[in-house]
């Protein structure tokens, strides 16, 4: 071959070995399944969902509670999400989402403890794993953090550390394991798209058992303080609205028509449960509020929550009107009624709202409705059986086990509630040494 051959040949050479190379990587790529859009999309979802508790959730709960609580709400909403974040990567994850022993299907192993044998090329379907990791993690924190709701102003600091972290793993771990992570729920066909059952049935009745065991706040109900800062109240709300489309949305794990459907319901049915909520307050009482209006959409985001990757636009629409009717109704049985000091609506909003989504969806999810349809060979009334199962049996574990974790959080901190005098003062100041607003 002359030189002259050989300095024309080269370049070609080197143009098909980049091509080989480029060929060689896609084919690599594409053998791992890996999706980079379905992975944008999840690590920003992660980002919405956390953004839920840190500081959507917190600024909500915060400006219901009387100012000298403000404080400490807040401090329940961040601390729970740091413990919820560690025990998640300790133990949480792993129980969740790993096989049991032999033909267990009622709680996960513990071959992902500390997150071990996850690497920056492991997979979990067309995403990381350490994404798919951090997108449930997040759930895992807003969980519990739900709960704080129910219990402000009046329990120990302590308490509600020891008793979130139980909660996690005797409670949240296994439901999770049931629904999502191939547990005996999965295997019957439960329909729970995004945290019905997982999220708000098992917070809603855990935070009416604390509650009962806890007592009212002193006043209760006669002389219940309002709400300190509507304003904050509405901002929480606003950004829990916004980070609920990574909740649903993301919930598809993957960047297509079922995400897109799944943030379109969901906003459909939290503005018409906020439209609903709204005219029945001012209808009753003569004036809408501002906390009802955004109580309504919280109603409407907890309702569509498990139906989100199953009806349509039509079946949103109808599950935002049932919403704000059987929530609404909810919380004046809850306090009125059964007298339980619910302080903001837990389990009226997330508890019956989560578990109303997860019946309706039985219906809705039919092509009559514009959902995406019923397995093949199932009637409406079979998956109905199916949901009706899944939430009694999500209802009384919860309920079971957060009595029993009350009762051992109790003996750990010589009772979980606080003083009365601490009560009267406030907990910023009693228990965090901090106020809030400073007036002179």
């Amino acid at each position: 071959m002359s030189k002259s051959y050989r300095r024309l040949a080269a370049p070609a050479l080197s143009l098909v070995a980049v091509l080989l190379t480029l060929f060689h990587s896609d084919t690599a790529l594409a053998a791992d399944q890996l999706n980079s859009g379905d992975t944008a999309w999840i690590l920003t979802a992660t980002a919405l969902v956390l953004f839920m508790t840190l500081p959507g959730l917190a600024l909500f709960y915060g400006g219901l509670v009387q100012s000298r609580n403000v404080l400490s709400v807040l401090m329940h909403c961040v601390a729970i999400a740091c413990l919820m974040s560690v025990l998640w990567l300790i133990v949480g994850y792993s129980l969740s989402f790993t096989d049991g022993a032999g033909a267990n299907q009622l709680i996960g192993g513990f071959s992902r403890l500390f997150l071990d044998g996850v690497g920056t090329d492991t997979l979990a379907g067309a995403i990381p794993e350490n994404v798919f990791f951090s997108f449930q993690m997040t759930f895992a924190v807003i969980t519990p953090a739900l709960m704080v709701g129910a219990y402000v102003e009046r329990i120990k600091f302590s308490a509600v550390l020891i008793l979130s972290g139980l909660w996690l793993i005797v409670v949240y771990a296994p439901v999770t394991h049931w629904v999502w992570g191939g547990g005996w729920l999965a295997d019957m066909g439960v329909m729970d798209f995004a945290g019905g059952l997982v999220v708000h049935a098992t917070a809603g009745i855990s935070s009416l058992v604390i509650v009962r065991a806890l007592g009212a706040r002193h006043g209760f109900p006669n002389d219940s303080a309002p709400p300190h800062n509507p304003g904050m109240v509405a901002m929480g709300a606003c950004m829990l609205w916004v980070g609920w489309f990574g909740f649903n949305g993301g919930s598809a794990l993957a960047a297509d028509g079922s995400a897109g459907m799944a943030l379109t319901v969901t906003h459909i049915a939290a503005a018409t449960a906020s439209l609903v909520w709204m005219m029945i307050e001012w209808k009753k009482y003569g004036k809408p509020s501002l906390v009802g209006l955004v109580t309504g959409t919280i109603a409407g985001l907890a309702t569509i929550t498990p139906a989100s990757g199953f009806v349509g636009p039509l079946g949103a629409l109808i599950i935002g009107v049932a919403a704000g009717f059987v929530c609404f109704k909810m919380v004046q049985i809850v306090k009125q009624a059964w007298k339980l000091d619910d302080s903001l609506d837990v389990f009226a909003v997330h508890g019956v709202g989560g578990s109303l989504g997860t019946l309706l969806v039985a219906f809705l999810c039919a092509p009559e409705f514009g959902g995406l349809g019923l397995p093949e060979g199932k009637t409406m009334w079979d998956a109905f059986g199916v949901q009706a199962i899944g939430l009694a049996a999500t209802i009384g574990w919860s309920a079971v086990a957060t009595y029993i974790l009350v009762k051992i959080t109790a003996g750990l901190t010589s009772g979980i509630r606080v003083r009365e005098d601490d009560e009267l003062e406030g907990l910023d100041i009693t228990a965090h040494g901090e106020t809030a607003y400073r007036l002179d």
